[in-house]
């Protein structure tokens, strides 16, 4: 894997950046031939806790997990945990719906020991508990976001006035806000 690795706020130093590459590298052993694309990794200080994000865009799916704790290694162990349990949980969706050879469940090895019949049972929580149906109103962003704010979530899906799409805009942890858009 190649690594893409930027501090923010932090100094990477040779230290941090072999750290980060070698428990991120343990990832390889799930896959049967290793990623090619870039693996890119931000670490940054923000309110006195360490942060890490990791990002690896795959053929079909895009890993992504985020931590944050007081110590940055601490926040890199806990992400690798993180991507871990992700790659679990996507080996067991894929196992159940792609049985035919050729298709995404080639991406992950078979037989490690990460993958045993009962660790794919134990973590297949996906489980939805609540549906919910609304009319899309058309709006702009910031009424989008003045409404979000009203009801007291973290999120907002609205009808983009100027677009036509549905749009989502969410609450970042840094107290901004982010907005979601299909591509087109």
């Amino acid at each position: 894997m190649k690594y893409n690795i930027r501090g923010e706020n932090i100094e990477v130093t040779s230290a941090l950046r072999d750290y980060v590459e070698k428990k991120i590298g343990k990832l390889e052993r799930y896959f049967d031939a290793p990623p090619t694309s870039d693996v890119h990794v931000t670490l940054s200080v923000l309110k006195g806790l360490q942060n890490v994000e990791v990002t690896i865009p795959l053929t079909g799916v895009i890993l992504r997990a985020e931590e944050k704790n007081e110590d940055m290694y601490a926040s890199i162990d806990l992400v690798l945990d993180k991507l871990e349990r992700q790659i679990r949980k996507h080996k067991t969706k894929v196992n159940r719906k792609f049985r035919q050879e050729g298709s995404l469940r080639t991406l992950f090895k078979e037989n490690g020991n990460l993958f045993s019949q009962t660790n794919l049972e134990e973590e297949d929580d996906l489980e939805v508990v609540r549906n919910k149906k609304f009319t899309l109103k058309p709006m702009d962003l910031e009424e989008a976001i003045l409404q979000m704010n009203m009801v007291g979530h973290n999120f907002f899906v609205f009808s983009n006035m100027d677009t036509q799409d549905v749009n989502v805009v969410y609450k970042r942890d840094d107290g901004k806000y982010g907005l979601i858009e299909p591509a087109k």
